[in-house]
């Protein structure tokens, strides 16, 4: 891969506070709230523009940063953060106020109200998506927005949010600051001047922000880890399976909070599903992420991989079949980056490899033989986040889904997310939702409006005492 020298600036806690600062006195004197949501929506319609005229851009940014394929980037990734934009660009109704049908002589009317000043805190595996996610709804419903990227991969979301700067966005609405001092965090998570975080990350991490936050008891949502099941059945379209499989294990090296790193799959087909999956996995092209012909990328960072390759050792001392990579490649063209052959083990969901989120390439393959076992087995877990169910048998599909404890459920199918439906986790996956009605609501806070209708204006209170 191209070695590209990037200088970024590292924001001190003083500048949060003018970061904070900014996006309050914005949010307080009513020039971005006070704006009619369709005038909001000309702007975040100006972005999604200007995302797609920098595409190229946008999408080598991020693939330097992150390590992600240059099919992903380009095909997914930019494409997504421009049409999360337009979408909530177009909001119209969902913000409106409604009657309630009180059986009383009052007219009752709730309204939706931002909420005021966002904070918004990423990860690193898919900046330019989870911005979007965050930022588009959070302005739409008109809030202002502080918003701290990861330290390991904020290069596309800097020059973007110069982009932005460029298309007439009111300054401070939109702050970004990029840091690796966690002081510097706290200091948004903390503050008495933000009124909400919305955070996606680990677990661990999504403990202490809740911590920080009950100080100020402010609003927070949380988008956190998970250890999804993909549940394959003997009656699924073989080929259909092996594919989504793979996917949902092996699309961005494993680094994805849904990521389906627990195969449940059907012994009847277990032998030939596993000796195919191992073939095909054994097939990906491993190589820098910018190369067209790159099917499967580095991994974030040499700590990292090194923890993953921690975690596929600790699993085979602990009883693990290992059966397809788990090694670091070698080759004269993956000497410069943090490279892991994508791996399969053989595994029961006690293990500890089938319960901890790894969030690297890294499969564990459970049998089960029970109709009903699948779910059982599924639900053994901490996490609850996603689920993606094999099988032509609807029905069954269906009943399964409704079983499940997990926050999304696709069948015959892997990773659809859309601004139309909401996403989020159950368990310690989280709480809260991203995107669909739901995303744009849990940016606004709801106020009830109660006017006596009494004829003759005498409500039973006037004359109480």
């Amino acid at each position: 891969m191209k070695t590209v020298a990037v200088q970024q600036s590292e924001a001190t806690k003083e500048d949060m506070l003018k970061a904070i600062s900014a996006a309050r006195r914005k949010f307080d004197n009513g020039e971005w709230s006070g704006l009619s949501i369709a005038e909001r929506g000309a702007y975040l319609k100006k972005i999604a523009q200007a995302i797609r005229e920098h595409a190229k851009e946008l999408a080598e940014l991020e693939i330097l940063s992150t390590g992600k394929t240059s099919k992903q980037a380009t095909f997914i990734d930019v494409p997504t953060c421009a049409d999360t934009f337009e979408y909530f660009g177009n909001v119209t109704n969902q913000l409106n106020s409604t009657v309630n049908p009180v059986a009383a002589p009052v007219k009752s009317i709730t309204e939706r109200e931002p909420i005021g000043v966002v904070g918004a805190i990423i990860p690193w595996n898919y900046p330019l998506i989870m911005f979007s996610w965050k930022v588009a709804p959070a302005l739409i419903a008109g809030n202002t927005v502080v918003f701290k990227p990861s330290r390991l991969a904020n290069a596309s979301i800097l020059r973007l949010a110069q982009i932005i700067e460029e298309t007439g966005l009111p300054s401070g609405v939109l702050n970004v600051v990029a840091s690796s001092n966690h002081e510097v965090v706290a200091e948004l998570v903390s503050s008495p001047l933000v009124d909400m975080i919305s955070f996606t990350g680990g677990t661990e991490t999504g403990r202490e922000i809740v911590k920080l936050a009950a100080n100020t008891t402010k609003k927070v949502s949380l988008e956190l880890g998970g250890k999804s099941p993909a549940i394959v059945f003997a009656d699924c379209d073989f080929d259909a399976a092996l594919g989504g499989v793979m996917s949902s294990i092996f699309m961005n090296q494993g680094q994805m909070c849904t990521a389906c790193s627990r195969l449940l799959l059907e012994d009847k087909i277990y032998d030939k599903f596993l000796t195919a999956l191992v073939e095909k996995t054994k097939k990906l092209t491993i190589g820098p992420a910018n190369e067209a012909t790159t099917d499967f990328g580095p991994l974030i960072s040499r700590e990292h991989r090194d923890n993953v390759l921690k975690a596929i050792e600790a699993g085979i001392k602990e009883g693990a079949k290992l059966v397809c990579g788990g090694k670091i490649p070698q080759g004269e063209n993956l000497k410069n980056g943090f490279y892991l052959e994508p791996t399969i083990l053989e595994a029961t969901n006690q293990m500890t490899i089938a319960q901890e989120e790894i969030f690297g390439p890294v499969l564990a393959v459970i049998k089960f033989s029970d109709s009903r076992r699948p779910a059982e087995i599924a639900n053994d877990s901490k996490y609850g986040l996603a689920a993606s169910i094999w099988t032509k048998d609807l029905n069954k599909a269906n009943a399964i889904a409704k079983e499940l404890k997990c926050g999304i459920v696709w069948i015959n199918t892997y990773g659809g997310f859309y601004n139309e439906a909401s996403f989020g986790g159950y368990k310690q996956s989280g709480f809260g939702r991203e995107l669909g009605l739901e995303g744009i609501l849990s940016f606004t806070q709801s106020k009830h409006i109660c006017t006596d209708q009494t004829p003759g204006g005498l409500p039973l209170v006037s004359s109480w005492f």
